[in-house]
């Protein structure tokens, strides 16, 4: 009788154990604000196993385009993106480093066990901005990375990359122009930044 008590009270453990396991996208819903759970850019993706996988890292331009990349890729490829605004390139690899660690757990039920095929990067629009106290301000406040300190940034992603998707096709999206008037941001740093970019990646032939 007390063996028999004892079974039943483990199988009902299990089963309360399997029931309020965390699914995938209770583990993605969990990394984004409650901003971003309205926007169709942080839409769970469920994972299609015969298709190839695209990782999208960047900022708001690329929260902006994200859906319809979805879109023309429509079964061709599983599109991700980031759980958040990529910002500027110091915050890449620990903001990368908590997407995964939240996403290949494996007592989440549907957890990222699959490969990124492709990774494109965009950052550098973040890093040439000038703030105070987090507000954008060209004239009194400090510029968040340096152009040295960006091309420091860039080389410890792409080793980073390597050593995460060793297998991964890298694509790397250059920054977009700043618009004349911008508060935080001098006309022309985009192009400045764009350069030290290239550089860098003329030394990766192997990234697009």
């Amino acid at each position: 009788m007390k063996t028999k008590l004892l079974l039943i009270t483990l199988t009902s453990m299990l089963v309360c154990s399997l029931s309020s396991a965390a699914s995938a996208k209770d583990a993605w819903n969990s990394l984004i604000s409650e901003k971003a759970l309205k926007q169709a850019a942080y839409a769970f993706v469920e994972n299609d196993a015969a298709l190839p996988n695209v990782l999208i890292y960047g900022d708001s331009i690329s929260i902006g385009y994200t859906p319809r990349v979805r879109e023309q890729l429509k079964g061709k490829a599983n599109v991700y993106r980031l759980y958040t605004n990529g910002g500027d390139s110091g915050s890449f690899i620990q903001k990368m480093t908590q997407m995964h660690d939240a996403m290949q757990d494996k007592s989440v039920k549907g957890w990222w066990d699959f490969e990124w095929d492709v990774i494109q990067v965009n950052v550098g629009l973040h890093d040439l901005k000038y703030v105070v106290e987090a507000k954008l301000d060209k004239v009194n406040g400090k510029q968040v990375n340096s152009p040295q300190t960006y091309r420091k940034n860039l080389e410890a992603i792409i080793a980073y990359l390597h050593e995460l998707a060793p297998n991964a096709k890298l694509v790397f999206a250059s920054t977009t122009p700043v618009p004349d008037g911008e508060p935080g941001r001098h006309a022309g740093d985009a192009a400045k930044y764009n350069k030290v970019a290239l550089r860098v990646m003329k030394k990766q032939p192997e990234i697009v």
